[in-house]
């Protein structure tokens, strides 16, 4: 059952991340990312067994964050996939925040929920700042690298939209590894024996790496709906123009 909730996760994931932009153009990129970090770092304390491995829950929700800093770049350029990034560090910083208040209230003689909060967030801070490390070093250097590659693959076709492919996957697969590396390391190092941090970190990339793959086609699905809006809105200017 592990896998097949994991396969809906990523699809609903990246399926969420074309629907915001459909909807709401960069600004539903940016809302979709701020979703993405609060629910990726619930997720992210949960381990499960599934396709063989012990992994971390969150992700497919990770992968998705990367996907819209993706489309950011591609689609609206550097400078708003930079704020894409900011939002998601924000977003966390403020997670963290709520989350280790919300431990320090002294509930009612009536309350039933603070004693699963506080067993599910008392001892997180320390996975939340290494998530937050992971993922602000990670996503910046995303970000960096898409227009790298970018650049690269533009002087060697000659032609600035080719290589998508190429620009989307390996920017993520190297920050994707930097991302797991340092989140895994910073949170669970002296909790899990080595061995298993070592073969928990190998079957995260492992994900990651599937994820990867899987979202080239979202790019692509995001960057034609993006110029089916662009001449849309072109031909309603045209249209007042006329009149």
């Amino acid at each position: 059952m592990n896998e097949l909730f994991l396969i809906i996760s990523l699809l609903v994931s990246f399926g969420a991340t074309i629907l915001f932009m459909r909807l709401f153009g960069k600004g539903g990129l940016y809302a979709w990312i701020a979703v993405s970090a609060i629910l990726a770092n619930i997720e992210v304390t949960v381990l499960v067994h599934a396709f063989g491995m012990d992994q971390t829950l969150g992700n497919t929700l990770f992968a998705a964050s990367y996907l819209a800093t993706d489309i950011l770049s591609e689609v609206y350029g550097k400078k708003d996939a930079d704020k894409g990034v900011l939002v998601g560090i924000i977003t966390t910083v403020m997670f963290i925040l709520f989350s280790f208040l919300w431990t320090h209230y002294i509930p009612a003689e009536s309350d039933w929920a603070m004693d699963s909060v506080k067993n599910l967030f008392t001892n997180t801070p320390r996975i939340l700042i290494a998530s937050l490390a992971g993922y602000a070093i990670s996503e910046k250097l995303d970000v960096w690298l898409y227009h790298k590659w970018w650049s690269l693959t533009e002087k060697k076709t000659g032609d600035h939209n080719k290589m998508l492919w190429f620009r989307n996957n390996f920017s993520t697969l190297i920050s994707q590894l930097v991302n797991i590396v340092i989140f895994n390391f910073g949170a669970f190092l002296f909790v899990f024996p080595m061995k298993e941090l070592i073969s928990i970190t190998a079957a995260c990339y492992v994900i990651y790496i599937v994820t990867s793959l899987l979202d080239t086609p979202f790019v692509y699905i995001a960057k034609l709906i993006a110029k089916k809006q662009e001449a849309k809105a072109s031909t309603a200017e045209s249209s007042e123009s006329a009149k």
